[in-house]
């Protein structure tokens, strides 16, 4: 089994309380003089208290179209993602050196070279390092990342693993767009990094976290229009159906418990759902589906009013939490669960 040696999440350098991005959101996507209850009514039911924010809040008036918020990206995620490794690497007890495999994910930004290539000289990874840059995952990206780390290190015990996501959610944000999904995206998204370490079976040394068991992927029918982005000369301009959190309940369950059922478990026996906080909504479709009892999420709700969804990155950071806050009983299984753009669902099942 592939075993998780370190966790670590940051976030971006500029903390804004959600008012002040209420303020600016309004300046920036609504029409002068326009009512902007609505507005401020989708930002209060998104339950955030403060997000981190790539740039000043000035700032996001001043990126002019595409390039521009693309330019932002690929800077700040090279920093971020080599200050997110780098930290994660330290408490792994490894250099850079060690790593035989990077996994980049993200969904808010594109770049060729890739930010995992230029990571590579600047971290003083291996020239041979391997990488697989991932891109469209969206929230799903830290599972899905991890699932694929874990595939990797199956047939290379010997090795070491790296899974970066870097989500600069805030650099998508669309001016001049009073839509309800830029306007509901404006109030529940904000920027971080977090990086898995993971050692194969084989490979001596510090483990932190837990084993991973196991993993699956689902796609669900007729759901590819209702999650993901619009490509436009402005950027990504993102879709966000109100049905999403109907689909969470028709399916969500039938598959953790195949999933479980799989291993001789069922949900009463998972002592911590690492679970993507998709937005209050979601969380609440999930609990219901699961039948969860009190306070199974509540480190996923803490983390959303907190910082807000970080995309791919949010359950890189809420594993973290749980390892440093609610570590649960030794030999126990965990189950990590994030969905996203397909719609997707992934499931990684991991032993305490």
């Amino acid at each position: 089994m592939t075993r998780i040696a370190a966790v670590h999440g940051t976030l971006a350098p500029h903390r804004h309380d959600q008012s002040a991005i209420t303020d600016m959101v309004a300046r920036r996507c609504l029409p002068d003089g326009a009512d902007r209850r609505a507005l401020d009514r989708l930002h209060r039911a998104a339950r955030v208290r403060a997000r981190h924010m790539t740039l000043p809040l000035d700032a996001y008036g001043t990126l002019d179209g595409f390039g521009a918020a693309n330019d932002a990206f690929i800077q700040a995620a090279t920093d971020l993602g080599a200050r997110t490794v780098r930290e994660a690497l330290r408490l792994a007890g490894l250099t850079a050196a060690d790593v035989d495999l990077l996994v980049f994910t993200s969904v808010t930004g594109i770049a060729a070279p890739s930010v995992d290539a230029r990571l590579v000289g600047r971290l003083g990874l291996r020239p041979d390092v391997r990488r697989v840059p991932m891109f469209g995952l969206g929230c799903a990206g830290g599972a899905a990342g991890l699932a694929r780390l874990h595939d990797y290190l199956l047939g290379r015990p010997d090795e070491v693993a790296v899974l970066l996501s870097v989500e600069l959610c805030s650099l998508t944000f669309q001016r001049d767009d009073p839509s309800p999904a830029n306007l509901v995206a404006t109030g529940l998204f904000g920027d971080g990094a977090g990086a898995v370490v993971a050692r194969g079976s084989r490979r001596t040394g510090t483990v932190a976290g837990p084993t991973i068991v196991d993993t699956r992927s689902r796609l669900y029918p007729d759901t590819g229009r209702i999650l993901g982005w619009e490509i436009k000369d402005s950027g990504f301009r993102v879709v966000l159906g109100p049905e999403i959190p109907d689909v969470v309940r028709r399916h969500l369950a039938d598959d953790v418990r195949d999933f479980l059922d799989g291993h001789g478990l069922k949900p009463k026996d998972v002592s911590a759902w690492v679970c993507h906080p998709g937005g209050p909504q979601i969380l609440e479709a999930v609990g219901e589906a699961l039948d969860l009892p009190d306070g199974a999420l509540d480190l996923s709700r803490r983390h959303l009013a907190d910082v807000g969804n970080l995309s791919s990155s949010s359950v890189l950071h809420i594993l973290r939490d749980t390892l440093d806050t609610r570590p649960p009983p030794a030999g126990t299984p965990g189950l990590l669960l994030a969905m996203g753009p397909g719609f997707a669902c992934e499931l990684v099942l991991l032993r305490w």
